[in-house]
């Protein structure tokens, strides 16, 4: 039986990943950048459930179609930048599947959800303020499409694809 934890994140339309991707390998400190760009809807689900959680996904997401995401702001996030989103649509679904595995979270999961893209962390807060200052200089909203949900297993480094469920056009 494999225990290794789940991570379940949003799927990024390809433009919006190839950008934040490359944001994130532009500014991250390379030697811990192990993951790509991602938005985390959750941090930590039990390895064991894998085939129950692939199945609720299945059938929470069958007639979904994707999810317009706004990027909403560019912010701080001390020793590095993230950029926000917003998103209803997104927020609903979380909510549906933290009601769904309510008794599987752990405690980063039962928190509020705040959608984030990071694409610089882990590095001095001054270095942070000036790649904000860079940032937010053109940020303008814009807005992307989440295309489905990936499952990732995390093994204290990279992390190993595990699934994929894509939404569905109405």
């Amino acid at each position: 039986m494999d225990y290794a934890p789940i991570i379940l994140t949003l799927k990024l339309d390809p433009e919006a990943f190839a950008r934040f991707d490359g944001l994130r390998r532009l500014w991250f400190p390379p030697e811990r950048n192990l993951i790509p760009a991602h938005v985390t809807l959750f941090h930590h689900l039990p390895g064991t459930r894998l085939p129950e959680l692939r199945d609720d996904l299945k059938r929470v997401c069958r007639d979904m179609a994707p999810i317009a995401v706004e990027v909403a702001a560019v912010k701080s996030i001390g020793r590095g930048v993230a950029y926000m989103l917003r998103s209803r649509d997104l927020e609903d679904l979380r909510d549906r599947l933290a009601d769904l595995w309510s008794d599987w979270l752990i405690p980063q999961d039962r928190e509020g959800f705040r959608p984030h893209i990071t694409v610089q962390n882990k590095v001095d807060p001054k270095v942070a303020k000036d790649t904000l200052a860079r940032l937010s200089a053109d940020f303008r909203p814009t807005t992307i499409v989440g295309e489905g949900l990936l499952l990732w297993r995390y093994r204290d480094g990279p992390w190993e694809a595990a699934g994929e469920i894509v939404f569905r056009s109405r």
